[in-house]
């Protein structure tokens, strides 16, 4: 399958095999390792909390003693970082927002790890709006030392701003074709909103979108020899049904013809009640869009639910709805799949039509306290679906790729050296890249990394 010696790469799973119980030097051994892409991955949960901070302190800005918030304005009772500093208290609050942003020093006093999970974003919101440059070169910088070659982000949403003439009549009529699940009437509704939206210079805000992403990449200097970066937007599905197509379609608009911005995907807890209600017309909704711009690529966010999150009989439907309905072509998560319907049919689905699942093990273990052998991925691996090891929101967790791949390594003992090398070339393979020979080439790159690699640990290893 790829261009190296079978021999060297037995003669390293050997080796592999010999120290994976080993922490340490498993540590060793991974964090050397090539890992290829990670193609899920949130910008803003990716960036370090220890950067907004300084961020914030760089610019002065405000923040309310009490609840954390952070501010460009000061009211009455906030206080200056620039007067923290002075008065010796900025370390005090670094470790209070470092708490406040990520799961550091969580403990389950501090409220359910999902929620504790998910307010993180929001509290840091003010500080992950600036200095997109510096974000962007972080994660860059931070890739490049894990050996990971290709970031494909969640970047930013696409802001549009046009109002639907009638949106609450539309609203309305939306809710009553959910209830009654009527297909026709909804193609009918939707061509109606379709319609609209694009008399609202839709086109004008995705055109801005992209020239604002495609001048910061370039001017970054984003990709080099050793790294390529490409970018997602996104929609949340906790809006209403309206909000949520009119965004919808200014993400397809975006994606249709710039070469950075390569896939649309849905965030948000999948579990909140505008979510789980909505769930059907959020999957018509992309498969309407699908129709209208047949070359835009979109993972989902699917199946992140685990028992007693949600009702039995939710956790039944999510993924198979995501990839019959929706037509996603890749699935993000996927942790309930063994409580689907006629699982193993959807299994073998996936299999046949090259649908990977994107396996993010921390983010997995935190909010949904599903890890070990209640995590799905050997369900996955006996399928034979495509895997893809991610991070999720390194940031927010603490965490790296090559700490994902050291759990892989270390909780699932059937999994040889060459499967985690096969989930890295994943990684690449399902990456959404629109140009071939982009992707051609950092297979070629992966190929002449795990060449060097293998031939070092194998002149190196003791």
């Amino acid at each position: 399958m790829f261009n190296i010696s079978t021999l060297s790469a037995q003669t390293v799973n050997d080796y592999f095999q010999k120290i994976r119980t080993n922490e340490g030097e498993l540590t060793a051994f991974i964090s050397q390792m090539p890992k290829g892409g990670d193609l899920h991955n949130h910008y803003s949960g990716a960036v370090y909390a220890e950067s907004y901070i300084s961020w914030l302190i760089d610019k002065d800005y405000c923040i309310n003693p009490q609840t954390l918030e952070i501010s460009g304005n000061c009211y009455q009772g906030w206080t200056k970082f620039s007067i923290l500093k002075q008065t010796g208290e900025l370390n005090n609050y670094t470790q209070k927002l470092l708490k406040y942003w990520s799961v550091k020093d969580y403990s389950e006093a501090d409220g359910s790890a999902e929620q504790h999970f998910f307010s993180t974003f929001g509290n840091f919101s003010v500080a992950s709006g600036l200095n997109y440059d510096k974000g962007l070169t972080e994660l860059k910088n931070r890739a490049k030392s894990e050996n990971v070659s290709y970031i494909e982000t969640m970047y930013r949403r696409v802001d549009f701003p046009g109002n639907i003439d009638s949106a609450n009549y539309y609203v309305s009529m939306l809710e009553k074709i959910r209830e009654e699940k009527n297909k026709s009437k909804l193609k009918f509704t939707l061509d109606a909103l379709y319609n609209k939206i694009m008399t609202l210079h839709v086109t004008e805000s995705a055109n801005q979108f992209d020239h604002s992403l495609d001048s910061l990449h370039y001017a970054l200097s984003i990709d080099d020899s050793l790294f390529t970066m490409r970018y997602q937007t996104y929609i949340i599905r906790t809006q209403d049904p309206v909000t949520t197509f009119k965004n919808l379609v200014a993400s397809f608009e975006a994606a249709k013809n710039d070469t950075l911005l390569v896939g649309v995907n849905i965030v948000a807890p999948e579990d909140n009640e505008v979510a789980m209600r909505d769930y059907w017309l959020h999957m018509q909704m992309f498969a309407y869009c699908h129709g209208k711009y047949p070359t835009v690529n979109y993972s989902m966010h699917a199946g992140e639910l685990a028992e007693g999150f949600v009702q039995p009989e939710q956790l039944t439907w999510h993924i198979s709805s995501a990839i019959y309905d929706a037509g996603a072509r890749r699935i993000g998560h996927g942790v309930d799949i063994a409580y689907e319907k006629d699982n193993y049919t959807l299994l073998n689905y996936m299999h046949a039509n090259n649908i990977p699942v994107e396996i993010n093990l921390s983010s997995n273990e935190f909010i949904l306290g599903v890890k070990d052998d209640k995590h799905p991925i050997l369900l996955y691996n006996h399928f034979r679906v495509p895997i893809i090891i991610s991070s999720d929101d390194p940031g927010v967790l603490r965490s790296s790729l090559t700490e994902q791949y050291i759990l892989l390594a270390k909780r699932y003992k059937e999994m040889t050296y060459n499967d985690i090398r096969n989930f890295v070339y994943n990684s690449i393979t399902y990456s959404f890249i629109k140009n071939p020979k982009k992707k051609e080439e950092l297979k070629r790159d992966l190929d002449a990394r795990f060449k060097k690699f293998e031939s070092y640990i194998l002149n190196q290893k003791p």
